[in-house]
């Protein structure tokens, strides 16, 4: 199957949530293609972060790109249908934080959202050999989970490029999202081993000029031209 287009996805987590409507207009303008959320409820990780209001309201701001909910909670089950309501597009969750993870893919489906299971870097990709026609989106964390701003995990290229072979070998159209530590000096070869879906927290909405305004379209444009020189 072919490469899809690779896709910018900024994590609002990093961004200024005294005008996140705005924060969100102007990444989406400078280039940027899916909006994306860490939703975590200081259990399954150590922090505390947004719920399905902030999602909504985005919508209700008049965000139409899609929006990738990131679920580091546990349980899952109980918040996926708000999340749902509240307008989210994909819809991933952690392997371990579902007791039953076929019937939690099949729920966000049902809800007519995308489903997708995420990997921490020391997950074992295993347990996508069962439920890879239920997966919309495989996320692979290049970080541990629970705080923006970390370094990149060299051995994630390793699994990025296994988790690539398993969705070629497939024949379904599912997206490989790579998430902590993605920069312009990295995002080259991050490609190169497998993913086509890209989410920066501190790396876009950190930019700024001496002046402190944004350059999302620096960053932006930054990427893109690393993408564009990726040999896949």
């Amino acid at each position: 199957m072919a490469r899809q287009t690779d896709f910018i996805a900024p994590s609002i987590l990093s961004a200024d949530f005294a005008r996140l409507g705005e924060e969100v207009d102007n990444v989406l303008t400078s280039g940027a293609d899916i909006v994306h959320f860490d939703v975590m409820d200081n259990h399954y990780v150590p922090n505390l972060t947004i719920g399905p209001l902030v999602c909504d309201a985005l919508r209700s701001h008049g965000v139409t790109a899609e929006i990738d909910v990131h679920l580091m909670v546990e349980p899952v089950d109980r918040i996926i249908p708000d999340f749902a309501k509240a307008g989210a597009t994909y819809i991933t969750f952690h392997p371990e934080a579902s007791k039953h993870v076929d019937r939690t893919l099949g729920m966000i489906r049902e809800l007519g959202c995308k489903s997708g299971l995420v990997f921490n870097p020391a997950t074992p990709l295993s347990q996508l050999e069962y439920v890879m026609d239920k997966v919309d989106m495989i996320l692979l964390m290049s970080v541990n989970p629970g705080f923006g701003g970390q370094g990149f995990i060299p051995s994630s290229l390793t699994k990025l490029a296994q988790a690539r072979k398993m969705i070629d070998e497939s024949g379904f159209d599912i997206r490989l999202e790579i998430d902590g530590g993605v920069k312009a000096n990295n995002i080259k070869e991050i490609k190169e081993a497998g993913a086509d879906t890209f989410v920066a927290g501190s790396a876009i909405f950190g930019a700024k000029n001496a002046d402190d305004t944004n350059i999302y379209d620096t960053i932006l444009g930054e990427f893109r031209s690393e993408l564009a020189a990726a040999k896949v």
